[in-house]
C-alpha cells in the first residue's frame, strides 16, 4: 500500500518579497522552504502518517536511538526550474535505490521508490515557488534533503522499532559564484573515511563525520579538501569526504576507483560513466594506486583529474599535495576540457537545455 502525504498548509508563509530576496542570494544550506515532509515507520504498523507540514523543529526524546547509536541515513538531490516554469529532478530512482541500500546497511526500514519520489512531489506541490529561475545559465536550484533516523526512545543496541522520515529543502545558488575553480587536495594518510565491512557504501552521517579530521588536516596544509585511501593498505585511492574522483588519460581512458564497499556510489559518478561513452571516452572502473596518480602526473600521461558530486557537479583538481611533496595539474596546456564538457552536458540535461536521451529527468511540479 502506497504512503499518502496529507497537507497541513501553514498560514504564515514567508512573503513573496522576502522569499525573492532570499532567492537572489541563497548561498547553500542557509535557508529553508515553508514546509517539510514527515512520515513514521513502526515495527507493527509499517510506514504511515505521511504529511506535509510547516517547516520547524522536530521534537525528540533525549533517549532517541539516533542520538546514541547513529542509526540514520540521508540523500542529496536538486530540483531544477526549466524555461517553461516546470520543476524537475535528476535520476530520483537512483537516489531512492541508494536510500534503500543505505537503510538495509543501517538496519533501518526500506522505503519504496514510489513513496520516496511521491514525498518529493508532495513537498514541491506546495513549495515550488522556492525553486529559483535559472536565468542566463545561472546554476540555481532547490536542494532536496530526504533523511531517515531512529526516533524510538530506548537505550540498547538493537534496530529501532520506530523511525522518522523527513524531506526538507533549501534554495541553492551556484557552488562556484565566480566560475568553476580548480581545487587542491591533500592525501590523508592518518585517517580513513571508511573500512572494509563498514558503512562506506551507505550515505550516512558517520561517514561524513569520520572525514572531518582528514579534511581539517588538509585545510591546515593549505588545501581545499582531503583524498582518502583504503584503510587496509593506504595505497589505493577511494574518494574525497563527499565527492568521487575521475582521472582522464591522454589515450582516451577515463578512470574512477571501483566500488569496493567502502566507496559511496555517487549518482553523478554513475551518470558520468554513461556520458563518457557518448563523448567517445573509454570508461574504466578499477583500483587506482595513489602512486599511479603521482607518476602519471609527473610523466604527463594524466591529462585531467576532477571530482564530482551533486553540489558542485564536476570540479577540476588543480593540485595534489602530500607530506613531503606535491604535483601541479595546472601545467601549460592543461585546460580541463573533458571535465568542463561533462559538466556542461550534465547541467544542460538537468536544466532542460539539452535532450534527455537517457531518460534521467523526472517532473516534480
Amino acid at each position: 500500500m502506497s504512503l499518502e502525504f496529507t497537507l497541513d498548509e501553514r498560514t504564515d508563509r514567508l512573503s513573496d518579497a522576502d522569499r525573492e530576496a532570499i532567492l537572489d542570494n541563497p548561498g547553500f544550506g542557509n535557508y529553508f522552504t515553508d514546509h517539510m515532509v514527515l512520515a513514521t515507520w513502526t515495527a507493527d504498523g509499517g510506514w504511515h502518517d505521511g504529511k506535509v507540514k510547516a517547516f520547524g523543529p522536530i521534537s525528540l526524546s533525549p533517549a532517541a536511538a539516533v542520538l546514541h547509536y547513529a542509526q540514520e541515513i540521508f540523500e542529496g538531490m536538486k530540483a531544477y526550474r526549466h524555461a517553461d516554469g516546470s520543476v524537475w529532478t535528476f535520476r530520483p530512482e537512483a537516489n531512492a535505490a541508494r536510500f534503500a541500500r543505505s537503510a538495509k546497511r543501517l538496519a533501518l526500514p526500506e522505503m519504496s521508490e514510489d513513496d520516496f519520489v511521491d514525498s518529493l512531489k508532495a513537498l514541491l506541490a506546495v513549495d515550488s515557488a522556492w525553486v529559483p529561475e535559472a536565468a542566463d545559465g545561472a546554476e540555481t536550484s532547490l536542494y532536496l534533503r530526504p533523511f531517515m533516523f531512529a526516533s524510538e526512545a530506548f537505550l540498547g543496541v538493537r534496530p529501532a522499532r520506530e523511525v522518522t522520515y523527513s524531506v526538507i529543502a533549501s534554495p541553492a545558488g551556484a557552488y562556484f559564484s565566480g566560475g568553476v575553480k580548480p581545487v587542491s587536495l591533500w592525501i590523508s594518510t592518518d585517517y580513513a573515511r571508511a573500512g572494509e565491512g563498514g558503512t562506506g557504501a551507505a550515505k550516512c552521517g558517520g561517514n561524513y563525520a569520520s572525514s572531518l579530521a582528514g579534511q581539517m588536516e588538509g585545510l591546515a596544509a593549505g588545501c581545499d579538501q582531503a583524498v582518502f585511501l583504503d584503510s587496509s593498505t593506504h595505497t589505493y585511492i577511494e574518494e574525497l569526504g563527499g565527492m568521487n574522483l575521475f582521472f582522464v588519460y591522454k589515450d582516451g581512458r577515463i578512470v574512477t576507483p571501483e566500488l569496493t564497499g567502502t566507496i559511496l556510489e555517487g549518482v553523478t559518478r554513475s551518470s558520468i560513466l554513461e556520458l563518457a561513452k557518448d563523448l567517445g571516452l573509454e570508461p574504466e572502473e578499477r583500483r587506482v594506486p595513489i602512486q599511479e596518480w603521482k607518476d602519471a602526473a609527473a610523466s604527463g600521461e594524466l591529462a585531467e583529474v576532477f571530482a564530482c558530486g551533486t553540489a558542485a557537479v564536476v570540479t577540476p583538481v588543480g593540485e595534489l599535495k602530500w607530506d613531503g611533496g606535491s604535483c601541479d595539474h595546472r601545467r601549460e596546456g592543461h585546460s580541463d576540457e573533458i571535465a568542463l564538457k561533462i559538466r556542461k552536458t550534465l547541467l544542460d540535461i538537468q536544466y532542460g537545455r539539452a535532450e534527455d536521451k537517457h531518460g534521467w529527468m523526472t517532473r516534480l511540479a
